[in-house]
Parts: structure tokens; C-alpha cells; sequence
């Protein structure tokens, strides 16, 4: 599986309002969240990795939790405890965009025109620009994102 995480990183991101960072390469995100939420555990995770981690996700949430895969980064293929998803009664689901419709996409679209664009446009919401490149150095930008040391989005400008 890709490493993608660092404490620089786990950091950035407290800096960015997120309650805490984990730098999953040197703490276990489990013992961490558990101790961290006195047992509570998590509402609604964002996965991204799946793979092994689907299991450690069920382990971390709550009580009617909800985990979303989204990615497939460390693996298609988990082996899960179906119990604790019954006694716990969770939710686990996925979702992906290249399986839509064009109509589908479309309306994604325009959900994201209606409530986000009003963010950016406010500075409510602003990405994190790590890095710019010309068009022209696109294989440039990404060796740099091969590195995974960046922390927000390489962009190419044109």
C-alpha cells in the first residue's frame, strides 16, 4: 500500500481544523481514536484505503456509524467481522463517480456549483496549493506527486 502519511502531515492538517492528526505510520489510528473518544469511536469515517483497513474502520466506529469507501488504495478485497457491524449497527457503504451516468455526474456537478462554488467564492473554503506548474511540465508535477511529500494540491496551469 502507498505511504502517504507523516507527522508533518497529521499537523498540517490540525493546522487546517481537523481535531487531531494521526500519523497513522507511528501511532495505531485505533488505540489512538479509542483513547481519544473514551471508547465513543467515530460517527462517519471517510475511506479512502480499504483493503485491510475496512476492518480496522469498523473497529473505530460508533454506535450507528457510518463508513464510506470512496478508494481502493491498499486493496478491493477485505475480510470484515459481520458481527460488529450487526451489534453495532453500521452502515457501510461505498461510492464512485466513474460508474455514474453522465446525467448522474452532471448532477453532482451542479450540487457542487450550488453549495461549494458560494465557499470558494465567499474564502470560506480555500484549497491548499502546494505547488503550480505550466502544462508544458505536467510529467514534472507528476514525479512530484509520486513522492506523496506534498501536503495540498499540485496544480498545472495552462
Amino acid at each position: 500500500m502507498p505511504q502517504f502519511g507523516s507527522e508533518e502531515k497529521a499537523r498540517a492538517c490540525e493546522k487546517l481544523g481537523a481535531t487531531l492528526g494521526i500519523d497513522y505510520r507511528t501511532q495505531d489510528f485505533v488505540e489512538v481514536i479509542r483513547a481519544e473518544t473514551q471508547g465513543y469511536g467515530i460517527d462517519i469515517t471517510l475511506d479512502m484505503v480499504a483493503g485491510s483497513y475496512v476492518q480496522r474502520n469498523l473497529e473505530i466506529a460508533a454506535v450507528e456509524g457510518r463508513v464510506v469507501t470512496i478508494s481502493l488504495l491498499g486493496g478491493a478485497r477485505a475480510e470484515i467481522n459481520m458481527g460488529m457491524v450487526l451489534t453495532k449497527r453500521l452502515t457501510l457503504t461505498g461510492s464512485t463517480l466513474r460508474s455514474r451516468t453522465v446525467a448522474q455526474k452532471a448532477a453532482v456537478a451542479d450540487a457542487v456549483r450550488r453549495n461549494v462554488w458560494p465557499l470558494l467564492a465567499a474564502g470560506r473554503v480555500r484549497p491548499v496549493i502546494y505547488a503550480t506548474f505550466p502544462l508544458a511540465e505536467a510529467s514534472e508535477a507528476h514525479r512530484l506527486m509520486e513522492t506523496s511529500k506534498h501536503i495540498g494540491k499540485i496544480v498545472l496551469t495552462v
